[in-house]
């Protein structure tokens, strides 16, 4: 077995699942046919046909196979893509490897592979072997339509969507010059911005996460904080981090100089979640000005995000336009949730705005 299925490796959130079936049972034809339909609704797909040997894929004497059986992993770039690799990192490693980039991921065959499956039943079969594994779904042969099918995956894949761990992250600096003091610093009635933003968003997270530099208070010491990605700076610097950080489950990111968050604001930002959707960049008013901060990010955005910075594109707002980034516009009573506070003239708006509400 996969040395990380015996660590205790959880991929029952992740968008994998198999189809497997006795020989003849539809399997290629089946997904031959979701492929598709799948695409058709912004959702990546990847196949795996688990059990391929001597698989012909490049001609004997090429270049590309001459540095490949000299012991090289090939990549061919051009028009299409290819990566010939020899195997090292473990099956079920491979399979986590492949959610970083694609929504969802179908295995054909191999009746004992340990993921969750769907089981098509052949003729004459009444039920699968008993060593299938964990078999969610099973379809008989006179069952076997590509529709029902297509939505049994579809609603399927939208639970495994929800069951993604959300964390939150919010960033903090150093002294600002302009407010003279560090603003997750400020205090309001005696407690600082910075306690305030994890109040609220402790409530709609598994884990509250603190990326940047600078003095935290006694009551959060507790939490992790995770320093700027070095050569990067602004908000860019403290998303890659917390990507970086936990690769595997989804953020939900702000900042310390945005007093006035609706708890709501984060619990709207996880309702918009869905397959196919990397990125939820809010658009308040429509006009084509995204909001960065106080946003949803999958964990598929680490690549992107990489990308960016690869390239010195240090706004996270480059997202924009990419597949899956959507820019919804928010609620209206939301709206002062993404108001930020950056001159201590802000700051005495703030303030009397605060007492007013108190």
């Amino acid at each position: 077995m996969d040395p990380l299925m015996t660590a205790g490796l959880d991929l029952d959130h992740l968008p994998i699942i198999g189809l497997c079936g006795s020989s003849g049972a539809g399997k290629t034809t089946l997904i031959e046919a979701l492929i598709p339909k799948f695409s058709a609704r912004g959702i990546r797909v990847a196949v795996v046909k688990h059990g391929a040997h001597r698989v012909q894929v490049d001609a004997p004497g090429k270049d590309s196979d001459r540095f490949f059986q000299a012991g090289a992993d090939v990549a061919l770039f051009g028009e299409e893509h290819f990566f010939r690799r020899h195997e090292t990192t473990g099956f079920f490693s491979f399979l986590r490897s492949l959610c970083l980039d694609y929504d969802l991921v179908l295995v054909e065959g191999h009746a004992s592979t340990q993921v969750a499956k769907i089981w098509l039943l052949g003729r004459g079969h009444s039920a699968p072997p008993e060593d299938a594994g964990r078999i969610l779904h099973i379809i008989q042969p006179e069952e076997r339509r590509v529709e029902p099918i297509f939505d049994w995956i579809s609603q399927w894949l939208d639970r495994q969507c929800k069951r993604v761990p959300v964390y939150g992250c919010l960033l903090i600096g150093g002294k600002s010059s302009r407010m003279g003091q560090p603003k997750h610093l400020i205090q309001e009635n005696g407690t600082t911005w910075i306690e305030r933003a994890v109040a609220k968003l402790e409530s709609q997270v598994e884990q509250v996460v603190l990326s940047g530099s600078g003095e935290i208070p006694p009551s959060l010491v507790h939490l992790p904080c995770l320093p700027d990605v070095p050569g990067l700076a602004g908000p860019m610097a403290g998303l890659l981090a917390a990507l970086r950080w936990q690769p595997m489950v989804s953020w939900l990111v702000a900042a310390c100089d945005q007093p006035d968050i609706d708890f709501r604001a984060f619990a709207w930002l996880k309702a918009q979640r869905a397959p196919g959707v990397r990125a939820v960049l809010p658009d308040l008013k429509g006009d084509g000005y995204l909001e960065p901060l106080l946003a949803w990010y999958d964990f598929r955005c680490l690549h992107p995000v990489e990308d960016l910075a690869s390239r010195g594109v240090l706004r996270i707002s480059g997202l924009a336009g990419r597949a899956g980034v959507i820019t919804p516009q928010p609620p209206l009573p939301l709206h002062g949730s993404w108001r930020n506070v950056n001159t201590p003239a802000e700051l005495i708006r703030e303030t009397f705005f605060s007492e007013n509400r108190a």
